[in-house]
């Protein structure tokens, strides 16, 4: 039967639960304003929005997005009629004996030219633009979800690490309780001086790993910091409810070929396909119509208001040029096909990889949450006994130990189940 939830279930010593809490108070939610005062405690959701504001690799994309912008202008502009005013004033040696010799020839007009077929060239460069477009906006949409993961991964590590801390503490409070009542039972000669001996050096190994988790701690908290920019973060909160197992794998799977990564491919693949036709229209005629409107003449033109002309331009040798252009842009479509399929593979494979580590992770969790709850009720087993002189204090203090560590290897399983379902829901790109 698979857990409900991941909680860490409050310890039953309340001496040692009490000072722990004082000394590592376990983080609450955020009652703060969506300001993120590096003093409030940070949820996974407002370290992610503080490091969307913050990331310069999303900042590229989206100037990346508003490049391909700019050139689907350039491609629409191909299609559409170009207008212009033209003013020119000519002066020349004459005698104004004639409209050959005038000194001076004004001229001011309106010119009009709209490309009439060419190809289909421009209605290809629009659609490939608009499908480049797209592209940046999946790959910034992934990027989007990467930078997720991270936060997600820095934040739950960072979880691991103070609760462990929390852990190794209220093993500490433990032990000094413990060996204060050894101390008294040996002065009363109730105990030997070596079982206060073994409380000793086991406290001194505890508050060894505290050293090394604080190290540890501090090391997540900078990759945090460095991802939100918060400096320091004093509290996060996990404030997602214990989640329900989700969809089997099978419906993972089905959401590979929707993936963004997937999708920006996909995209590139059709950008290049009219890039075939583009390369192709190199050897279709061109057809142009353009116009002219006269506002002012003189001399022998003067009476002519308005002249037009439609040029036709057949391609006929090109020294292989249009040839070898196709046959380019056509290998450069087929790669661009073959790697989309190819990533559609690999993003199946990507997934199948993700729920089998977050399946294992889960039911791992479930296990370890079995045997802390057991270990617990051995070790007040244990010192129940001892102090009815049925066991040692070997025996009190293994339980201890045990208890420790199943504590510690139940936390590590609870926050790394987490991070892998963030790891299964971003391979999957089921990230809001």
């Amino acid at each position: 039967m698979k857990p409900a939830g991941l909680q860490l279930r409050l310890t039953r010593f309340p001496l040692a639960w009490a000072v722990a809490c004082l000394l590592f108070p376990l983080p609450a939610l955020s009652q703060e304003s969506p300001e993120f005062s590096s003093s409030a405690a940070l949820t996974l959701e407002e370290c992610y929005a503080l490091a969307r504001v913050r990331s310069e690799t999303l900042a590229i994309q989206q100037e990346l997005i508003e490049e391909t912008e700019g050139r689907f202008l350039q491609a629409l502009s191909s299609a559409l009629p170009s207008v212009h005013f033209e003013l020119s004033e000519k002066r020349q040696d004459g005698n104004n004996a004639s409209s050959f010799s005038l000194k001076e020839i004004p001229e001011r007009k309106i010119t009009f030219s709209q490309p009439l077929f060419s190809g289909f060239k421009e209605f290809a460069a629009i659609a490939g633009s608009k499908a480049e477009r797209r592209e940046r906006q999946n790959q910034k949409h992934r990027a989007e979800q990467l930078l997720f993961l991270d936060v997600a991964r820095a934040f739950h590590l960072l979880r691991q690490q103070r609760e462990d801390l929390g852990a190794l503490e209220i093993t500490r409070v433990t032990l000094l309780e413990r060996l204060t009542e050894l101390e008294e039972r040996e002065r009363l000669g109730r105990s030997r001086l070596s079982e206060v001996a073994s409380a000793e050096a086991q406290l001194a190994r505890v508050e060894a790993s505290i050293e090394l988790i604080r190290r540890q701690e501090r090391t997540a908290r900078h990759l945090l910091e460095f991802l939100t920019g918060v400096e320091p973060i004093d509290g996060i909160a996990d404030s997602s409810p214990s989640f329900l197992m989700p969809p089997d794998e099978s419906t993972y799977l089905d959401m590979a070929g929707s993936r963004a990564d997937v999708r920006a491919v996909y995209e590139a693949w059709q950008k290049s396909r009219m890039e075939v036709v583009i390369a192709r229209s190199k050897v279709w005629p061109t057809i142009d119509l353009e116009g002219t409107y006269y506002t002012k003449r003189i001399g022998a033109s003067s009476g002519v208001d308005w002249d037009a002309t439609i040029s036709v331009s057949l391609p006929l040798f090109q020294g292989g040029e249009a040839v070898g252009g196709i046959q380019t842009a056509s290998s450069r479509a087929r790669q661009k096909e073959l790697e989309f399929l190819r990533l559609k593979r690999q993003a199946r494979l990507e997934i199948r990889d993700a729920w089998a580590e977050f399946d294992s992770a889960w039911n791992r969790s479930a296990a370890l949450e079995k045997a802390s709850n057991a270990s617990e009720r051995s070790f007040l087993l244990q010192t129940e006994e001892y102090r009815r002189n049925l066991v040692n204090n070997l025996d009190v203090l293994q339980a201890l130990q045990a208890l420790q560590d199943t504590r510690r290897e139940w936390i590590t399983a609870q926050q790394e189940t987490k991070r892998l379902y963030w790891q299964l829901r971003v391979t999957t790109g089921d990230i809001p």
